[in-house]
């Protein structure tokens, strides 16, 4: 996702996205490890989106205080 994006999200809707991103990655976990993973890219795409995530939800923490 994109930086515009992220912050047009609310703090809720970002933690539902931050939840689907890490089963997301489980999955994507396991298919590697079983050798089934055809993208490996999309493997490091999820961590940055994760990490994406987790920095907007700070921020918007840190604001709402």
């Amino acid at each position: 996702m994109k930086q515009k994006e992220l912050a047009a999200l609310s703090v809720a809707e970002c933690q539902t996205r931050l939840l689907e991103l890490l089963e997301e990655q489980f999955r994507l976990r396991m298919q590697h490890g079983t050798n089934q993973l055809a993208n490996t890219a999309r493997l490091r795409g999820v961590r940055r989106d994760i990490a994406r995530m987790r920095t907007e939800i700070g921020k918007k923490a840190k604001v709402s205080r």
